[in-house]
């Protein structure tokens, strides 16, 4: 996933952080948003069998769920005020 994350590094400026290995309470917002995507598919299924649009669809389902992490906002309310600010 990150096989490149020295270039990121230097072209963001910024450390890069890597979670122990096992450690999965190191990896919180991943294991929930994993968990979550259970709920459509199965642990290691090939999603070349899916469409875009059914994809699109599941994220979209997600970006618009309520996060406790977020203020109960959810992840599309955020990045909206995000680029608000930003503009």
């Amino acid at each position: 996933e990150m096989t490149a994350y020295e270039k990121v590094r230097l072209e963001l400026g910024s450390p890069v952080y890597f979670c122990d290995p096992h450690s999965p309470w190191q990896r919180g917002t991943n294991e929930n948003t994993n968990r979550l995507l259970r709920h459509w598919f199965e642990k290691y299924s090939d999603l070349s069998g899916y469409t875009a649009a059914d994809l699109k669809k599941v994220q979209d389902i997600l970006n618009r769920r309520p996060r406790q992490t977020l203020g109960l906002q959810t992840p599309a309310d955020q990045l909206k005020e995000l680029l608000q600010t930003a503009a």
